[in-house]
């Protein structure tokens, strides 16, 4: 049996709790997230110099998180929603 391709086939978009997250953070400057890593690195290495180094490693573990975040802001600002929803957000 043949599939006839009508070509409509239906674009996903975003919900409104994705489009308000990506609101909020777009509005976040970049550098921000970028300098909250920076921070935790500095923070982990005076609590690893001192001698707590647990706490050094649960710090140096939000480094990533906030790179990933900041990311995914950077994204957000060139991108935007999904280019088949764009109806009300501008960069």
């Amino acid at each position: 049996m043949e599939t006839i391709n009508t070509g409509s086939t239906p674009e996903p978009t975003e919900d409104q709790f994705t489009k308000t997250i990506e609101e909020y953070t777009a509005s976040i400057p970049s550098s921000a997230y970028l300098g909250i890593a920076l921070a935790a690195m500095g923070v982990s290495l005076l609590f690893q110099a001192t001698g707590q180094g647990k706490w050094g490693n649960f710090i140096a573990q939000w480094v990533p998180t906030w790179l990933i975040i900041g990311v995914y802001n950077k994204m957000v600002k060139l991108e935007g929603h999904d280019r088949t929803d764009r109806g009300g957000y501008s960069h």
